[in-house]
């Protein structure tokens, strides 16, 4: 079951949708949900009601669909609880801190590493990326998120998997050169983290058959900058911490919020022989192999793209396809 949000001009959380697998048509389910969220209050009663929306989908027997590829889509969820974002793949984490001549905590390794970002205006997967300053340094990252239920405090690895209810792709923005400075207070991420947009559809796991794992998506994450392969790391490889073990760290000393969107960060190969998923990557491989970087963070009138494909060549969750636009302070 595929599941999206389209604009709605009377509430800003959008209103919620069935879309077909092929990523063409689309019916709204106000009777059953009027928004994601909603439905993720109460999954357990409307989860079946949607898969027979979604199976009339594709039998062609509903009145009332649309085309999806010409609506305006939002973020599945517009604004949640709860983001919090990872950084499960450690072998990304390793190679920055190599490139700065910095040694990896073995820590790193046994305890996940996470931050809560803001949630309370996500932009669509066709929005424009907003910032005011080339110098501020604009990266992509391509990574993978799960949507969850309630989980309860102390929720362990072992029965994690049964909270994850929706899958979808993301792109976290990232303002590179505004990290050290923050970094530097040592309180957090904040103005380095302005935007945050996911893919057009969020997905229950059984859509991606084999390639879902329980915890992880064994797929390449397709990153495309002006036309141009960034990179196409598999994400089911070298997750050092899947989402299931995300899940019980960040529920270690407080319940989670039905709705809470768990990121992966940025998905990461060891040794990126299909590539990065973000520029720092890119500019840290150039650091270690030339001593200097050579790849230029994005700049105004950049296009990013982010998507993943099935086996047979099928999109999955849509495609992130943003543009990067200067904004002028008022």
């Amino acid at each position: 079951m595929k599941l999206a949000t389209v604009v709605d001009i009377n509430s800003r959380d959008g209103q919620l949708v069935v879309v077909s697998r092929d990523l063409k048509t689309a019916v709204r389910t106000i009777e059953i949900a009027k928004t994601m969220q909603e439905a993720i209050d109460n999954w357990n009663v409307v989860e079946p009601q949607l898969r027979q929306v979604a199976a009339d989908l594709e039998n062609g027997v509903l009145e009332n669909t649309f085309d999806f590829s010409t609506a305006h889509i939002m973020s599945p969820i517009p604004r949640a609880y709860h983001w919090v974002d990872g950084s499960a793949y450690v072998t990304h984490v390793e190679l920055v801190r190599k490139a700065r001549g910095a040694e990896l905590p073995a820590s790193f390794w046994l305890d996940p590493l996470v931050y809560m970002g803001a949630s309370d205006a996500f932009i669509g997967p066709s929005d424009d990326i907003l910032v005011e300053n080339e110098e501020w340094g604009i990266d992509f990252e391509a990574e993978v998120a799960v949507i969850t239920d309630d989980v309860p405090a102390g929720t362990k690895t072992a029965q994690a998997h049964k909270h994850i209810k929706l899958v979808m792709l993301v792109n976290d923005v990232t303002l590179r050169n505004l990290i050290p400075n923050e970094l530097g207070k040592q309180f957090g991420f904040y103005q380095s983290k302005p935007w945050t947009s996911f893919s057009p559809v969020a997905v229950t796991p059984d859509e991606l058959g084999d390639s879902w794992d329980g915890a992880k998506v064994h797929l390449p994450l397709i990153s495309t900058l002006n036309e141009t392969k960034i990179g196409s790391p598999n994400a089911g490889v070298d997750m050092t911490f899947d989402f299931a073990r995300l899940i019980e760290h960040v529920s270690k000393t407080r319940s989670l919020t039905a709705g809470t969107i768990i990121g992966s960060g940025t998905v990461a190969n060891s040794g990126s022989y299909d590539g990065s998923s973000c520029l720092a990557e890119v500019r840290c491989l150039e650091t270690i192999k030339n001593g200097a970087p050579e790849t230029p963070y994005m700049k105004f009138g950049d296009t990013i793209e982010i998507e993943m494909l099935d086996k047979d060549g099928g999109s999955v969750f849509g495609k992130i396809k943003q543009k990067v636009v200067q904004y002028f302070p008022g």
